[in-house]
């Protein structure tokens, strides 16, 4: 069991009965604890099989390569169209959890049997997604900004184009376009280091936020 998992389900408001359920369970079906992106995350082989983490209205554990669990009983949930291979369970109760606690460990060994059998999730290129009309009115208008965004990775042009696509309103992807563009001009994929501090570079690991102090 991993210290750091132990400080999260201690110090969150809610949902603490519940993640120690879930916990109980995941580390009974023998998968490794493990502590990555401030979530608990549990590994098979040094794989990622479940991330667990809370949101305001439920708890949930995802699966990293969910799109390819059979989901028998039709519970998994896709959380944005974009999400092309996590899938959730989400809880509300210790109730719930103790309640299909067979169906949540079938998933579980569902998902380290793909793991062993060596599956892969196909993923879109980053050719093969619509860019959002804002960013393609940006290009036209702009062809510096059009050509810096091109020369960005394609991992980095898909994190943008996720990014700016999410709002439902024009106004607020317009307004993170433009929040975006120095970072672009700057080769900087969205979750990149700017200050240089990082010592997960080039991933930002929050050492902006001491700056100064």
């Amino acid at each position: 069991m991993n210290s750091e998992v132990d400080d999260y389900i201690n110090n969150v408001n809610d949902w603490k009965n519940e993640l120690t359920k879930l916990r109980e369970i995941l580390l009974k079906c023998g998968l490794t604890e493990t502590w990555k992106w401030r979530n608990p995350c549990y590994e098979y082989q040094q794989n990622n099989i479940v991330m667990m983490s809370v949101l305001k209205e439920y708890c949930v554990i995802s699966f990293f390569k969910g799109s390819l669990l059979a989901d028998m009983e039709h519970i998994l949930v896709q959380q944005t169209a974009q999400m092309q291979a996590m899938r959730q369970l989400r809880f509300t109760s210790v109730a719930a959890i103790v309640g299909m606690e067979s169906v949540i460990e079938n998933y579980i060994y569902e998902a380290i049997e793909i793991e062993k059998a060596g599956l892969k999730i196909e993923y879109k290129k980053t050719k093969e997604y619509d860019l959002p009309e804002e960013l393609e009115h940006e290009f036209t208008a702009n062809i510096a900004f059009k050509t810096a965004f091109e020369a960005l990775t394609p991992g980095r042009q898909k994190g943008y184009i996720l990014h700016f696509s999410a709002p439902k309103q024009t106004k607020t992807r317009t307004s993170r376009i433009e929040q975006s563009m120095p970072r672009i001009f700057d080769r900087k994929g969205l979750n990149d280091c700017t200050c240089g501090l990082s010592k997960k570079m080039p991933a930002c690991d929050g050492s902006h936020k001491f700056i100064g102090n």
